[in-house]
């Protein structure tokens, strides 16, 4: 898989811009702010309809602008395939395949699959709960789009059931009477159900990613002590044993049943406590976490284990990723450039950004972009 072509129309500072790429190794160098960045993360928009850098997509609209296009020609298995996104803050996002209008833009996800590692991947390791269960959804909508619908579903029952939590709870702690929860009931059925689906799909994910991670880490970190990782869900005895597979129905008899037990602690509160929009995955190092007791260079390499692991579960599937590499170069170690740089040779395609030309290995030897004063130049 390789995309052949990228333009982009007032996304980020891209007033318009077309980049011609071909399989190899393809190596973006600027200064900060020229736009090398945006380039990447607009690769990265094509493939999972959402930026690593930003959690909303009004920042992605240039400034002054209403919308923004993303637009990219992707061929896998000598077919082609051109996606083009919309972006538009404040209404809904468009998209088309080979120009023509699609229901939504879900419907795009897996044309494209990329891996992408960027500095912000630290936070994978040291950031809240929140940036790791979005590391494992993204994944899990590159292995499977279908699964981005469950969580698409998932997240409206939250919003709702979350609503009604707090107008029940308001108005129990101003003492208005007996507040009819009948509706609750619904979608406590609701939530279980589609949350069933999602955690299933994280707990087999985790299990088939684990030992790539742990591989990964150990390449790039061979003195280090070993590390692991574990699915941590609020289900206590309710999680399947680490190992066994996951099922869906017991999942979902299980959080019905945490569901019924918490009721008036949500209820009091006016949040819902259920569910895997609260777990976690314990990422740890020598039986400690890693969060907090691991030194710098032990951050990368859990990072960079993590996304060396996702492009080598994703090539086991036999779709082999765009491989990404938003200026890590200069933050890593020999050994560790030594390892990634490795990696990237065996890629179909790679497309690299740095601020200068050293800080590229010298073993990533491909097309040249330098990128500047709002253009983009090929150098060789």
């Amino acid at each position: 898989m390789h995309v052949r072509t990228l333009a982009l129309d007032n996304f980020r500072c891209w007033q318009h811009v077309e980049l011609t790429l071909e399989p190899g190794v393809t190596v973006l160098v600027g200064a900060n702010g020229q736009g090398k960045t945006n380039l990447l993360e607009a690769l990265g928009y094509l493939a999972t309809l959402g930026s690593h850098r930003v959690a909303t997509d009004a920042p992605l609209v240039r400034q002054g602008a209403e919308r923004a296009i993303v637009r990219g020609t992707v061929v896998h298995d000598a077919r082609e395939l051109t996606v083009e996104l919309e972006i538009a803050p404040g209404r809904a996002n468009r998209a088309r395949i080979n120009r023509s209008p699609v229901p939504r833009p879900r419907e795009a996800l897996g044309i494209l699959r990329c891996v992408l590692f960027a500095p912000e991947d630290l936070a994978l390791v040291r950031g809240d709960p929140g940036e790791r269960r979005h590391f494992l959804d993204e994944l899990l909508v590159t292995r499977a789009p279908r699964l981005a619908g469950v969580r698409a579903d998932y997240d409206k029952v939250l919003r709702q059931r979350s609503a009604l939590l707090k107008t029940a709870g308001a108005a129990r702690r101003a003492g208005r009477g007996s507040v009819d929860l009948s509706t609750l009931d619904v979608w406590d059925g609701h939530l279980a159900r589609h949350g069933a689906q999602l955690l299933a799909a994280r707990l087999d994910l985790l299990a088939a990613l684990a030992p790539y991670v742990v591989a990964g880490y150990a390449g790039v970190a061979p003195e280090s002590r070993p590390i692991g990782l574990r699915y941590r869900s609020g289900l206590g005895d309710g999680q399947p044993a680490e190992g066994e597979p996951a099922d869906a129905g017991e999942l979902e008899a299980a959080l019905l049943s945490e569901l019924g037990r918490l009721r008036d602690q949500e209820v009091e509160r006016g949040v819902c406590l259920v569910g895997p929009h609260r777990d976690d995955v314990e990422l740890s190092l020598g039986g400690t976490p890693a969060k907090g007791y691991a030194s710098q260079g032990e951050l990368w390499s859990f990072a960079l284990a993590l996304r060396l692991g996702s492009y080598e579960l994703l090539c086991a599937d036999g779709a082999e990723p765009v491989l990404l590499l938003d200026d890590v170069f200069a933050e890593l170690d020999r050994r560790r450039r030594g390892r990634l740089a490795e990696v990237a040779l065996g890629a179909e395609q790679v497309v690299v950004t740095a601020a200068v030309a050293e800080d590229v290995p010298e073993e990533l030897v491909g097309r040249r972009f330098d990128i500047g004063n709002g253009e983009v130049s090929l150098v060789w």
